[in-house]
């Protein structure tokens, strides 16, 4: 007779399709994915993935989405995607690192950035944020000599759901143990965007606008600004537009700093455009990027709004004690 109250009871709990004990699910996931991926989801859909395949020539994110499916970048040039296959999207990298090029995919002397770590008390999960950490060496690919110890964190902090949401990302930048390693000067690095096709200004009529209120590449390109935007249409709906706006922190060297910007798509946010930073394993280099992925054509009070919310956030630890 208790033996049959007993799986009475249980058979009356597993109908129920209830168990008290269960805890919330987080509504901001850092997901690992097979073939090295990690999935950043708000509410079980994907905002966008970072790729850290070590074979790949450097980590990357991709898609961006706001709203809609369609990602607001892409992989690739539309008009050159062999000699543009480097523009993966949203991507961290430079091209005059000890004179390695780790910028484009075919260099003379080609550097490539190698994921070697997936830190596993880097993946955090809350109603708020999700985020990882990771740890990157840029090596050369003739002697596979590490030029830079990389700890890289991505987050991903909705603000409005996905119409609107932060990508921040915090590097530090070290020399191996007794070595100086030089950024030279150059437009072509740290962290760059390649904009869905239907978004340029030269493909798709879409616009360009910075922090000091200058429109498109004429006024924009390698002007310095706090921030940059790049907004344009995603769908042939009558709301169908959207955009990035690449955000600078003034704790960065060179604040505020260029920004390389162009009518055909990309934009970055230049790090040593007109002087070399040099860095060491005691004198390293911390960063702190921002994207604020939004639904529409983001006005400057807007953008400028959402960076003055970005540098008010605390800056995250890159070397958290383990739990």
């Amino acid at each position: 007779m208790i033996r049959a109250l007993f799986f009475l009871s249980c058979g009356l709990a597993s109908a129920s399709g209830q168990l008290p004990s269960a805890k919330p699910v987080t509504r901001v996931q850092a997901v690992p994915m097979p073939h090295h991926i990690t999935s950043f989801q708000l509410d079980g859909r994907e905002l966008t993935a970072m790729h850290h395949n070590p074979q790949d020539m450097r980590p990357f994110w991709h898609p961006v989405r706001a709203t809609r499916d369609t990602s607001l970048t892409r992989m690739g040039h539309p008009h050159d995607p062999l000699g543009h296959s480097h523009h993966n999207s949203v991507w961290v990298t430079h091209n005059m690192v000890n004179d390695l090029d780790f910028w484009g995919d075919r260099a003379k002397k080609q550097g490539r950035i190698v994921n070697v770590e997936v830190s596993p008390e880097g993946y955090e999960d809350t109603d708020e944020a999700a985020s990882m950490r990771m740890v990157n060496h840029w090596i050369s690919e003739a002697d596979k000599s590490i030029q830079i110890i990389e700890v890289r964190r991505t987050e991903i902090r909705p603000l409005d759901g996905a119409r609107s949401w932060f990508m921040i990302v915090d590097l530090e930048l070290a020399a191996p143990k007794g070595r100086t390693t030089t950024f030279g000067a150059t437009g072509f690095g740290l962290i760059a965007v390649r904009m869905a096709r239907s978004i340029g200004v030269h493909d798709g009529g879409g616009r360009i606008l910075n922090s000091e209120g200058q429109v498109n590449e004429p006024q924009v390109f390698r002007k310095p600004a706090r921030w940059c935007d790049y907004s344009g249409r995603i769908s042939n709906d009558a709301d169908g537009f959207a955009g990035i706006t690449l955000m600078n922190h003034p704790m960065n060297p060179h604040h505020p700093t260029a920004f390389h910007v162009r009518d055909d798509g990309w934009m970055g946010c230049c790090l040593s455009l007109d002087t070399p930073l040099e860095v060491t394993d005691v004198k390293k280099l911390r960063l702190r990027y921002a994207l604020w992925v939004h639904d529409g054509v983001a006005t400057q009070a807007e953008s400028e709004a959402r960076w003055v919310q970005f540098t008010q956030l605390p800056v995250a630890d890159l070397h958290p004690r383990k739990k």
